[in-house]
């Protein structure tokens, strides 16, 4: 159903095309001169827009004009009467989309409508598409890396995935930053129904709660400032497809009530919008947090909780499965070779036994960028040693911290600095943990705690 405003100061004509439109099933506006109809147009932002060309107070071609200073991708209909084709002919110069000569049967009128409407849902349809290819370029060099991997525990996934991804069933993966969650959710697309629809992602803790709501359910013109024109949100773009809501842990209080109730009746309103507009989206969420314990301490949503976590997913981190370095190792090997322009193929075993032996607090993701790092270095076909970055390798110099390569979240890399000044102060105290918690000004417990979380072992000598 469309919204049609009719602005014609001649009360039967303007009622007989009211009439018209409504038998179509549309909704019809009517003014009775165009300066109220200019008014109408503010207040309604119709999809289409009929009028007359003469009128009195202001007339058609006015009216028109200032239509276009509002919205210049308005649809305007100008009705003219017979002889007056070249004025019809100026208002489509000035952003007119169609014009209808009096006197016109009914049928035409029908016609003229149905095609403006239209042009509108092509318009509606390319603004989708090119936020879609919008979608598609963010998406494109973010540093995600393949579900690779021969362990127990991976195959355990890989065949979650496959049993999980024929349903429509909502999911929630779990896992640390890096681990390959939004490549789950893609399997889980990709083998899903919904294959041919789109996979539309959006990190829920990269954006304010303001701009959050904006981009999860779109917005229309003049919602707030800056809202020059109506906006499609992911949800919309999702329509037929998969939604997946990253860091979903971190969404504020009142985008969690309204994303409870897309889960509950799967629809959605725009930001400043009044119309209920209904979608068929499968949601597929992920955090790096434990959502239990969000809601005891009263920061999530019960009810929204049990609505993700009807189908969880559990992602291991890389140091509990390290049997997988290997194949990995050899897939980024592969993958990185363009981008490098090295044909570096091999690891030697020193190497090796270092990735093996670092405890990988960025998980794959990391894995990745340091062997970007070290394929850049070396200067034959294999990675030795001296290739490593120094965080792998614990050789750096003693006045120095090795910043973690790639895009990483701030915890991350603080988590690697804290690891390395950890691991400094732990050999400069022969592993003497009172004297490593001395140095580092920390209580012994702390320390304890840190040594487990780290994997930090006994140094050598």
């Amino acid at each position: 159903m469309a919204k049609i405003l009719v602005v014609e100061d001649n009360d039967t004509l303007r009622e007989g095309i009211v009439q018209v439109i409504k038998r179509m099933g549309h909704d019809a506006i009517d003014a009775e001169d165009g300066k109220v109809g200019l008014e109408r147009f503010k207040e309604d932002e119709p999809d289409l827009v009929i009028s007359d060309l003469k009128m009195d107070k202001m007339d058609g071609m006015e009216m028109l004009d200032r239509i276009m200073g509002v919205n210049p991708d308005a649809l305007v209909m100008i009705v003219t009467a017979f002889g007056s084709i070249e004025k019809a002919v100026d208002a489509m110069q000035k952003g007119a989309f169609d014009f209808l000569p009096k006197p016109f049967p009914p049928d035409l009128l029908r016609s003229k409508i149905t095609r403006a409407l239209e042009r509108r849902d092509d318009r509606k349809r390319a603004d989708r598409l090119a936020r879609e290819n919008e979608m598609l370029r963010e998406d494109q060099g973010d540093g995600n890396t393949d579900l690779v991997g021969g362990s127990d525990i991976m195959e355990d996934v890989l065949n979650k995935i496959l049993k999980i991804a024929p349903s429509d069933s909502t999911v929630h993966i779990y896992g640390e930053s890096g681990t390959g969650k939004e490549l789950v959710a893609r399997a889980i697309h990709e083998n899903s129904p919904r294959k041919n629809g789109p996979f539309i992602k959006v990190n829920c803790s990269a954006l304010a709660e303001s701009l959050l709501e904006s981009e999860l359910f779109g917005h229309e013109k003049g919602a707030f400032t800056g809202a020059h024109k109506q906006k499609l949100g992911r949800f919309e773009l999702a329509d037929g497809g998969t939604i997946f809501l990253d860091e979903i842990g971190d969404i504020a209080p009142s985008i969690q009530l309204k994303l409870l109730r897309v889960l509950q009746e799967r629809q959605i309103e725009r930001v400043g919008g009044e119309n209920t507009i209904h979608i068929d989206v499968r949601v597929v969420t992920a955090t790096n947090k434990d959502l239990k314990e969000e809601v005891s301490e009263g920061r999530f949503r019960e009810d929204l909780f049990y609505r993700l976590h009807i189908i969880p997913i559990e992602l291991p981190s890389l140091r509990e499965r390290l049997d997988d370095v290997d194949p990995l190792v050899d897939h980024f090997l592969t993958k990185l070779r363009g981008r490098t322009n090295k044909k570096v193929g091999a690891v030697s075993p020193q190497a090796m036994h270092a990735l093996k032996a670092y405890r990988w607090p960025g998980n794959v993701r990391e894995l990745e960028n340091v062997i970007e790092h070290a394929m850049v270095f070396a200067e034959g076909n294999t990675i030795e040693i001296d290739d490593l970055p120094p965080i792998i390798t614990g050789k750096s110099d003693e006045d120095t911290l090795a910043i973690p390569g790639g895009d990483r979240p701030l915890p991350d890399i603080l988590e690697d600095l804290e690891r390395q000044l950890i691991v400094r102060a732990y050999r400069k105290a022969k592993g003497v943990k009172t004297e490593t918690a001395r140095i580092l000004g920390i209580k012994p417990s702390a320390l304890y705690y840190k040594l487990e979380k780290y994997g930090i072992v006994e140094p050598e000598g």
